[in-house]
């Protein structure tokens, strides 16, 4: 019997997950199963193991990174992520799509088999790079990109934006965003002219008292979604070779966010 370890799917999580695969990853004829191969990962992602060091009643590392980099690359984390949110969604009684984004950036260290696509954030004064993200009102995730640390955010949020300008079809409803000072100035003229046929709007939360601490409207909920990233120890550095994979480990603490939830439902 498998050992069952704290980042083991349920019978209903797995439930809630397999109901999202496509029909041709179900019927494939394969050694291990789906849902094996889905807890190796998932135990890499909360733990924050190397590979290699993949206890061995599950199989091997070499086949479980495989599968890994065929669906990051094929698309099916970012996919499971978008459909298991509007499903959440619709089970809270909102809208499949959200209508409004907020976004922000969090800087990460890495190590130095991540030092490709790395730099120095000056403001943070941190060697890595940068995740940048999209959520909705309830934190959940519409858009991830992973890039150089110094990059500007302003640059930064160019590129989430337009990631999820990709998946646009998606996202009907969506029309503004919220960010904070750092987004200000041409960045609200450039996404109001390339956006212009969605009626995108970038809309500023300003601080008010420059020493007090104060939860800003909206811009906190981004903030809980870093502190949910956070839960993995995978996501506690950036120690990925490809920024494509610093992007699916991010995808995938959604999707396991997501799929606790609802499968206590």
């Amino acid at each position: 019997m498998q050992k069952q370890y704290t980042s083991s799917l349920t019978d209903a999580q797995w439930k809630v997950l397999s109901s999202k695969l496509p029909e041709q990853m179900l019927q494939r004829s394969r050694k291990w199963p789906l849902r094996l191969l889905f807890d190796a990962i998932f135990y890499v992602l909360k733990n924050g193991v190397v590979w290699r060091d993949l206890p061995h009643d599950f199989p091997p590392y070499e086949t479980v990174y495989y599968y890994f980099k065929t669906w990051r690359d094929s698309g099916l984390f970012e996919l499971l992520n978008l459909e298991m949110s509007g499903d959440f969604r619709q089970s809270v009684g909102r809208d499949r799509s959200p209508s409004v984004g907020i976004l922000d950036s969090q800087s990460s260290k890495t190590i130095a088999i991540s030092a490709k696509n790395s730099g120095y954030d000056a403001g943070k004064k941190i060697k890595g790079r940068k995740r940048h993200i999209v959520v909705d009102v309830l934190g959940l995730l519409l858009a991830v990109v992973v890039h150089s640390a110094d990059v500007q955010d302003r640059d930064g949020a160019k590129a989430v934006l337009e990631r999820l300008f990709e998946n646009r079809w998606d996202f009907p409803r969506l029309q503004i965003f919220f960010a904070d000072g750092g987004y200000a100035g041409h960045l609200l003229d450039w996404v109001a002219l390339t956006f212009k046929k969605l009626k995108w709007k970038l809309s500023i939360v300003k601080r008010t008292d420059a020493h007090k601490f104060k939860v800003l409207p909206k811009r906190w909920v981004v903030e809980r979604t870093f502190a949910w990233l956070a839960w993995n120890r995978r996501l506690s550095k950036d120690y990925e070779r490809k920024i494509e994979s610093s992007e699916a480990f991010v995808q995938l603490s959604m999707i396991r966010i997501l799929t606790i939830r609802s499968g206590k439902n």
